[in-house]
C-alpha cells in the first residue's frame, strides 16, 4: 500500500500558473484541460466560456479573480501524471490569491507575454516564488503577436528578476510568421495543425536556416546546465557531442529543482502551440511531492522545538488549510494541501490554532467550481473538505495525538478602505453577514466599525477589489450599498526613543490591580520584519516569568490602535526593564493593561509620524503623450524612477506616487493621452508623510493634530 502511494507521488505535480494580468494563464489553463481530455471544447476568456474564471464578475470583466484548482492526467514517457493545477489571478489587487496558492504548491509555471515581458506584477509573483522556495520553469507566451521577442524577454528575466533563464527552446519564426518551436535538447522542431486546434502535431529535423542559431542555443544551454552539473561538466570541457538527451534531462530536472536555473520554453496558448510540450516540461523538470523538502513544523507546546513531515502516509496526518470559500450547495469548502498521512472522509482532524476537533463531514478533488467526492486525499495530495465549524485560513490541521504548527501564511495589509451602509435598514443583518463570510474568504480583506461614526468600514488592496466585493454583496447576498468615497489605510510609526515607568493600580474593596513596568520604547532595529520586537532585560525576578508575555501580549494588541487617529504600527522594539509586583493584587490582566497604558503614554513622547502607501506606477505611452504623463504624475507627488523604451517604440515611464494621488488616475489618464496609454499599479512600501499633509488627513479624521511637530 505505502509503496504504490510512493509511485503515485513520484508521478504527481502539484503546479500553480502564475504571471501579470493579461499574459495568458487562464488561456493556457483552458488548452490544458482540453489536451488533458478534462474538457471538450475550448473556453476563452475574452468570450466569458473559461472553464476556471467560473464567478459571474470574472466571465463579465475577462480577469481572473479567485484561484482555481482542477485535477488533470498527463502521459509522458510512457507514464501517466497526476497535475493539480492553480489558475491564480495576475490583477494585483487579487496578489493574495497567488500569495495563499504558492505556499503549498511544489512548481510553477511563470507565463509572461512576449510582447510586454517582465511587467510589475511579473516581478511580484516572482517575489513571491522565490519567497516560498518554489522551483519554476518560464512560459513566453502570445508568441504569434504583434512585437513579439522571445529572446528580449529572456534578457528581462536575466535583467529584470536576476533568474538565471536558460532557454531550452527558441521559437520558429515570430508575430504572423510564428509557426512553431525548436526543442534544443531533442533538437527537432515542432509544428502544429490548426485544423485539429492544436491537438495534433509533428516533429521534423530542424529547417536549414534556423541549424546555426539552434546548435548556437544548445551549447548555451549546455554551458548554463554545466554549472548544475558534474557530470555534464567534464563531458562539457573533454568531448561535448557524448552528451547525452538523458543527461540533459537530468541535469535540467536537477537545475530547477535546486533553483539554480529557470528553463524557458514558448508558444502561443491562444493559437495552440506549445502547450503539449509545456505540459511535457512541468512532468519531466518540476518537482513531485516526494522531490521537495519534508515540510518543517514547531511543537505546539514548545514553539523553538522543530517538528518534520515526511510525504509519507504512515506518518501521522498534517496539512495546511489555504482558502476557505462559500459555496452555494455545499456550505463553507475548506481547501487544503496534506504533507503527510492521510485525511479520510468522516473522520476527526485536530485544529492547533483552536484546540478543537473538527469532524471532515464530505471530502472532495475540485474541478474550477465543480466538486468530485473522494473518500480520500492522500500525502502530497490537494483536496477540498466540508464540515469545519471553525477553520481560517493558514491553519494547521493534524492528528491530535501528534500535534504541531505549520508555518502560516503570511497576508499584505488593506491599502484602501471605504464606508458602506446598506441602502436599505432590513438589510443590514444581510449585509454584515455578508461581510462576516466575505472576510472569512479573503485575508486581506477587513471588516470594522469607526467608533466615532458608527460607519462600517471595508478595506482591501486596491478600488477593484472593494468593487468585485461590493458586486459580489448585491449577487451572492442580495444587498444593496451605497458608499463613500475611498479611504487610504495610513499606518503610524515613532521615530524617538522614550523610557519610561508606568504604573497600574486599582483598588475596589477586596482584591485589587496592580503592575509596574519600566520600559525602554524605540522604532525597530533596521531589518527586522514587522510586527513587535521584545527584549526582556528583567533581573532578580522583579516581575515573575508568568507575567512576562501578559506585558508582550499588551503592546501587540496596542499596536493595532496607535496615537495619531487608530491606525496601526507596522513595527516597534519594546525594552522590558524592570517593574514590580504585589503579591495579591498583580495578576496576568494587570500587566496587560500596564503595557497598553504605557504604549498610549510613550508614543505621545516619542515623535509619532503617520506613512501612506505608496504605489510602484508603470505607464505605458506614446512619445507625443510623454510629457503630459510626466507633469501629471509630478501634480499628484510622483518620484520618477526612470523611463525607457519598449521594443514597440513606446515609452514606460516609472515612478513612485503616493495611493492618495492615484484614486480615478486610469480616467485622468485616458483624457490626456486620448485613451492611448496604459497603466499599472503596485503596492511597493510605506513612507512618512510630511508635515503639512499629516495635519490635513488627522484634521479629516479628527486625530491627534497636536501630536505632530
Amino acid at each position: 500500500m505505502a509503496k504504490t502511494i510512493k509511485e503515485t507521488l513520484k508521478y504527481t505535480r502539484n503546479i500553480g500558473i502564475m504571471a501579470h494580468i493579461d499574459a495568458g494563464k487562464t488561456t493556457t489553463s483552458e488548452r490544458i484541460l482540453f489536451y488533458t481530455g478534462l474538457t471538450h471544447k475550448i473556453g476563452e476568456t475574452h468570450d466569458g466560456t473559461a472553464t476556471m474564471d467560473w464567478m459571474e464578475q470574472e466571465q463579465e470583466r475577462g480577469i481572473t479573480i479567485s484561484s482555481a484548482a482542477t485535477t488533470a492526467n498527463w502521459v509522458y514517457n510512457g507514464d501517466s501524471y497526476k497535475l493539480n493545477l492553480i489558475d491564480t489571478p495576475g490583477h494585483v489587487d487579487f496578489t493574495v490569491e497567488v500569495e495563499r496558492s504558492l505556499r503549498i504548491l511544489d512548481g510553477a509555471v511563470a507565463t509572461f507575454c512576449a510582447v510586454g515581458g517582465v511587467e510589475p506584477q511579473s516581478e511580484t509573483v516572482w517575489r513571491q516564488a522565490d519567497k516560498y522556495k518554489v522551483p519554476r520553469i518560464g512560459y513566453v507566451n502570445k508568441m504569434d503577436r504583434s512585437g513579439a521577442n522571445f529572446f528580449q524577454v529572456v534578457n528581462q528575466l536575466k535583467e529584470v528578476l536576476k533568474a538565471n533563464a536558460v532557454p531550452i527552446q527558441i521559437p520558429i519564426g515570430a508575430e504572423e510568421n510564428f509557426a512553431g518551436i525548436i526543442d534544443l535538447v531533442i533538437m527537432k522542431a515542432y509544428y502544429w495543425h490548426d485544423e485539429t486546434m492544436g491537438a495534433d502535431y509533428h516533429v521534423e529535423d530542424i529547417p536549414a536556416e534556423l541549424v546555426d542559431e539552434a546548435n548556437e542555443w544548445r551549447e548555451k544551454m549546455i554551458e548554463s546546465l554545466a554549472e548544475v552539473d558534474d557530470v555534464l561538466m567534464e563531458k562539457f570541457f573533454e568531448d561535448p557531442s557524448t552528451i547525452t538527451e538523458d543527461e540533459i534531462r537530468k541535469a535540467i530536472r536537477k537545475g530547477t529543482i535546486s533553483m539554480q536555473i529557470n528553463p524557458i520554453i514558448c508558444g502561443s496558448s491562444f493559437k495552440n502551440k506549445g502547450v503539449q510540450p509545456l505540459l511535457n516540461d512541468v512532468c519531466a523538470y518540476l518537482p513531485s511531492p516526494l522531490d521537495t523538502d519534508a515540510v518543517e513544523g514547531t511543537d505546539i507546546d514548545d514553539p523553538e522545538k522543530k517538528v518534520i513531515r515526511h510525504p509519507d502516509p504512515e506518518e501521522p496526518m498534517s496539512a495546511l488549510a489555504f482558502k476557505i470559500a462559500t459555496d452555494p450547495y455545499v456550505g463553507r469548502l475548506c481547501f487544503f494541501r496534506v504533507y503527510s498521512g492521510e485525511i479520510n472522509a468522516g473522520s476527526f482532524v485536530y485544529n492547533s490554532r483552536s484546540g478543537k476537533r473538527e469532524r471532515i463531514s464530505r471530502l472532495f478533488q475540485m474541478h474550477s467550481n465543480k466538486q468530485n467526492p473522494m473518500e480520500t486525499i492522500g500525502c502530497g495530495d490537494i483536496g477540498a473538505g466540508v464540515g469545519f465549524k471553525d477553520i481560517r485560513t493558514g491553519d494547521t490541521l493534524c492528528d491530535e495525538k501528534a500535534p504541531l504548527i505549520l508555518e502560516s501564511i503570511d497576508f499584505p495589509d488593506p491599502v484602501i478602505g471605504i464606508a458602506v451602509e446598506p441602502k436599505t435598514q432590513k438589510d443590514l443583518d444581510k449585509l454584515g453577514t455578508g461581510l462576516a463570510k466575505l472576510a472569512e474568504e479573503d485575508p486581506t480583506f477587513t471588516v470594522k466599525t469607526d467608533e466615532e461614526t458608527g460607519q462600517t468600514v471595508i478595506s482591501g488592496m486596491g478600488e477593484l477589489h472593494l468593487e468585485i466585493i461590493i458586486d459580489r454583496l448585491k449577487r451572492e447576498f442580495k444587498v444593496e450599498c451605497n458608499q463613500g468615497r475611498p479611504q487610504v489605510s495610513y499606518k503610524e510609526a515613532i521615530t524617538k526613543s522614550v523610557e519610561l515607568r508606568e504604573t497600574y493600580k486599582r483598588q475596589t474593596g477586596g482584591r485589587g490591580k496592580f503592575a509596574d513596568i519600566i520600559v525602554r520604547f524605540e522604532p525597530a532595529d533596521e531589518g527586522f520584519e514587522g510586527g513587535l520586537q521584545f527584549i526582556d532585560e528583567v533581573k532578580g525576578g522583579n516581575i515573575p516569568r508568568e507575567y512576562i508575555p501578559s506585558v508582550q501580549k499588551g503592546f501587540e494588541r496596542a499596536m493595532k490602535n496607535g496615537v495619531l487617529a487608530g491606525y496601526a504600527l507596522d513595527s516597534l522594539k519594546v525594552t522590558l526593564l524592570d517593574g514590580s509586583f504585589h503579591a495579591v493584587d498583580s495578576d496576568q490582566l494587570s500587566f496587560e493593561i500596564c503595557a497598553m497604558q504605557a504604549f498610549k503614554s510613550a508614543s505621545e513622547k516619542s515623535g509619532p509620524i503617520l506613512k501612506e502607501p505608496i504605489m510602484k506606477v508603470e505607464v505605458v505611452t506614446p512619445e507625443e503623450s510623454m510629457g503630459d504623463v510626466i507633469s501629471d504624475l509630478n501634480k499628484r507627488r510622483g518620484i520618477m524612477e526612470g523611463m525607457e523604451s519598449n521594443h514597440s517604440g513606446a515609452r514606460v515611464v516609472k515612478a513612485f506616487v503616493p495611493l492618495a494621488e492615484m484614486f480615478g488616475y486610469v480616467t485622468s489618464l485616458r483624457s490626456i493621452t486620448s485613451g492611448r496609454a496604459t497603466s499599472t499599479m503596485t503596492f511597493d512600501h510605506f513612507e512618512e508623510v510630511s508635515a503639512s499633509i499629516a495635519r490635513e488627513v488627522l484634521t479629516e479624521v479628527k486625530g491627534r493634530v497636536d501630536l505632530i511637530k
